[in-house]
């Protein structure tokens, strides 16, 4: 009996659910971790980022809080502040500069 052809079944397999996982990022801007990404878009207002299944696009930003759309949902997020749920994930603010805003996106 040839036990092989269900093992190499069962690794490919296990290999694209892994590779589906860290998938969640389609973006040159997102880094992706099993469970979370972080995000660095520019301060301009066609930035956008396809993370963990949304959408994420910036919208305006002060030196302390920054407003994105999430899944079609406007947040503000304010640096230091505790994570906000939006559209079944959670977003934080990590970081504001003059050129970019850095947030965490998480499961």
């Amino acid at each position: 009996m040839n036990t092989a052809a269900p093992r190499i079944a069962a690794l490919f397999t296990s290999a694209a659910l892994g590779l589906a996982l860290l998938a969640g990022c389609s973006s040159d801007n997102v880094d992706c971790g099993l469970d979370q990404c972080t995000v660095t878009m520019e301060r301009s207002t066609s930035a956008s980022a396809s993370v963990l299944g949304v959408e994420a696009k910036f919208v305006s930003a002060d030196a302390d809080t920054v407003t994105l759309d999430i899944a079609g949902e406007q947040v503000q997020l304010t640096k230091g502040q505790q994570a906000v749920d939006v559209g079944g994930l959670r977003v934080s603010l990590d970081s504001v500069t003059a050129d970019a805003v850095q947030f965490v996106v998480a499961r």
